[in-house]
């Protein structure tokens, strides 16, 4: 049993290194695609955000899906879709196919991440879960610090294209070793009806945010928003009264453990996530460092987080998780706030103390909180609430850079940054640190009023 419960951690963290490393990886790739297709920066920001936008949209439904026709089933189609996905992203001759097929390695991804931490969920008993989800979150920290490396590599000696041919071996090698481990299945809901006009409710809701956001500040982005509006509250009445909901919506009414710890993980990430953009944009351009020095500088936060995020877990698994994630929440508001006070002179070694400070942070954070989320909810819901909180990480990324999108239009404007302009610039993000060490300091009361779940 211990041997099966090992091989399920292995495959699914094995499989939660590979969809992080890819975002990260084709990140650093987007210059040189651009250049290929002569891309503008709108649509070339579009083979980043159609991923998240569709692993966001149908990470919810996927998830109640699996919960219903099995974990493992579902699981292990995902690893198909992106690595065929990612084979047609390889070869697309376009830029409006390469967008397509990411949107399709998007769903894959969904399918992986989503249903990865249900599994473990599902195999590991409580006392453990913290330690097991906390090594499943290293993978992703360690895909997130290499992708940009190892994809500058194959991007400068191979190309673009060569990030996507990696992602096919590792996705079939992962296949089989789902087939051949993984003898179980493992299902919550089984014999329940999907919820499909929920779910394309849900889609439209989600869709119309995440682009709405990613419009900003233009007026066609209000409009967008309020079609999101309109569509959460009509998604929130379908699943009041339909028989078999895709998203309880009691889990947010009744549940004040799932719902807050929900919360406080699209705080947290709303409130992160553009940190690692604004400080590239310092180093390179306020500072004049070049990529690699600058990369360099900023990996040190999230091998951090892949160091501890197990430690973090575990100690989740003897402490009730609220109190670990808001210490981690507190100390998370703290490097924020450090980093507002950033000026053209700050020492780089402080740079990278607070960004590693702030990776220890975000660790003690993010393992309990997930601990506290999947421990929640009964095991016909781990596949929601896995999905949700996954869901709750791409909406808070999406919105942490609207945030620095609607400063930067405000103080900067529509214009390049030339010399002229980078005291606005480093204004800019002094006033955007501001306001993300704000939200984390709300964040640690969300995490705090959660209740306890141990």
């Amino acid at each position: 049993m211990a041997d099966d419960k090992r091989a399920v951690l292995f495959i699914v963290t094995f499989a939660a290194f590979i969809t992080p490393f890819d975002i990260s990886a084709v990140n650093i790739a987007l210059p040189t695609i651009g250049k290929e297709f002569a891309m503008d920066a709108f649509l070339l920001s579009w083979v980043a955000t159609a991923y998240l936008l569709f692993a966001a949209m149908f990470f919810v439904p996927l998830g109640r899906l699996a919960d219903i026709k099995g974990r493992k089933r579902v699981f292990t189609l995902g690893l198909l879709v992106f690595a065929a996905a990612s084979f047609l992203v390889s070869i697309a001759p376009s830029s409006a196919m390469i967008i397509a097929f990411r949107a399709l390695q998007g769903v894959g991804g969904a399918m992986i991440f989503g249903n990865g931490l249900a599994i473990l969920t599902s195999v590991y008993p409580m006392r453990e879960r913290g330690r097991v989800l906390g090594i499943n979150l290293a993978a992703v920290y360690l895909g997130l610090s290499t992708g940009p490396f190892l994809g500058g590599l194959l991007t400068q000696y191979l190309s673009w294209r060569s990030i996507f041919y990696v992602n096919i071996p590792l996705g079939l090698i992962s296949i089989a070793l789902t087939r051949w481990k993984l003898a179980g299945e493992w299902t919550g809901a089984r014999g329940e009806r999907f919820d499909v006009a929920g779910s394309v409710i849900y889609g439209i809701m989600l869709f119309s945010v995440v682009v709405g956001l990613s419009f900003l500040p233009k007026t066609s982005s209000v409009w967008l928003l309020l079609v999101g509006v309109v569509g959460l509250v009509a998604f929130v009445l379908w699943e009041s009264k339909v028989e078999s909901p895709i998203l309880n919506i009691n889990l947010f009414r009744n549940n004040r453990a799932f719902a807050f710890s929900n919360v406080a993980a699209l705080i947290n990430y709303s409130a992160t996530f553009a940190v690692g953009f604004l400080l590239s944009l310092y180093l390179q351009i306020i500072r004049g460092l070049d990529v690699v020095p600058a990369g360099t500088i900023l990996v040190s936060q999230p091998i951090v987080q892949a160091i501890f995020s197990p430690l973090a877990g575990k100690l989740s698994d003897m402490i009730e998780p609220r109190i670990v994630a808001s210490m981690g929440m507190g100390l998370t508001s703290a490097g924020l706030v450090l980093f507002i006070f950033l000026n053209a002179t700050t020492p780089i070694t402080f740079i990278v103390m607070n960004l590693a400070m702030l990776g220890f942070g975000f660790a003690l954070f993010s393992s309990p909180n997930t601990n506290a989320v999947m421990s929640s909810v009964e095991d016909r819901f781990y596949g929601v609430a896995s999905a949700t909180i996954s869901t709750m990480r791409l909406i808070g990324q999406v919105l942490s850079l609207g945030i620095v999108v609607i400063v930067f239009a405000l103080f900067i404007g529509r214009v390049a940054i030339t010399s002229e302009y980078y005291p606005h610039l480093l204004m800019s993000i002094n006033i955007a640190f501001v306001i993300f060490s704000s939200l984390c300091f709300v964040g640690i009361f969300a995490s705090l009023i959660r209740g306890k779940v141990l």
